[in-house]
């Protein structure tokens, strides 16, 4: 008999490192996106092939666009991270045009929420908190660092630089991933990829382009974005406007994450219940 995944919303998920993730002040809006919207994730049965991580996996980086995507979870458990990250990837879709996305708007939608890690990073670093997204990150962020030649201390520092500014090492990052996940876009040979790389090799950010999975972007956006070009352009006219901001992570809450809030306060406010599709 066939095991099927089970769909469920927030509310019925056991959040990791939560009380550390209230030492950021947008991680509980942005949450609250995700419960109050009812955002959808899929839990595979107990036991057998479905729940192991390595199926979850690739489940989760070749089904993440479409009109059932969700994030695919081995249990009923999920990190404060992902759940930023679902909100930010919801708020783009809404901001940008989920119907059918162009290359620009799955890209941009990816980059902000993929750099948003960066920013919890330093937030938490600051804030002098321990969970285990900070550690597994830092490891992992390490380890991408050492192997572009970073030492010990090299390392160290560059994270004293995120931990002052979160904000823009967001936007460093986010810019960086939008611009090389374009150019990457049009390469047409092995040659020409590695020119890409190449002129972005002064970049700080440089070494943790292979922390993230660029080639899973390329590739999904091959499959699935079309050539739109009012959400090509919507989403440079964002990129432009987050790159010229002094403070891109609150030009974002402003124009995205605010309004979704005042919506979802209107709702209660009307006493208006969520639709429960699920």
């Amino acid at each position: 008999m066939q095991r099927v995944f089970s769909t469920v919303t927030l509310d019925a998920l056991t959040i990791d490192d939560e009380a550390a993730f209230a030492r950021v002040a947008l991680y509980a809006p942005l949450a609250r996106v995700v419960r109050e919207e009812r955002l959808p994730f899929r839990v595979a049965p107990a036991g057998g092939a479905q729940a192991t991580w390595a199926r979850v996996l690739f489940l989760n980086l070749t089904f993440w666009h479409g009109d059932d995507a969700s994030d695919v979870l081995s249990e009923r458990r999920i990190p404060a991270d992902v759940v930023a990250h679902c909100a930010w990837h919801h708020l783009a879709a809404g901001a940008l045009g989920a119907g059918a996305p162009s290359v620009e708007s799955m890209l941009l939608g990816e980059s902000i929420a993929s750099a948003f890690d960066l920013y919890l990073l330093g937030t938490l670093l600051a804030a002098g908190e321990e969970c285990d997204f900070l550690a597994s990150q830092m490891q992992a962020i390490t380890a991408v660092l050492e192997d572009a030649g970073y030492d010990e201390r090299a390392a160290a520092l560059r994270f004293e630089e995120v931990a002052r500014d979160p904000e823009r090492a967001f936007e460093s990052l986010r810019a960086l991933l939008f611009e090389v996940s374009v150019a990457l876009l049009g390469a047409r040979s092995l040659d020409e990829a590695t020119a890409v790389f190449d002129r972005f090799e002064g970049h700080r950010d440089a070494p943790l382009l292979h922390h993230y999975e660029l080639s899973n972007w390329i590739l999904h956006c091959k499959a699935y974005a079309t050539s739109d070009a009012v959400s090509s352009a919507g989403a440079r006219e964002v990129h432009r406007a987050l790159r010229e901001s002094d403070a891109p992570v609150a030009w974002l809450v402003e124009r995205w994450l605010r309004p979704a809030i005042d919506r979802l306060d209107r709702r209660v406010a009307e006493g208006i219940e969520p639709v429960d599709d699920h």
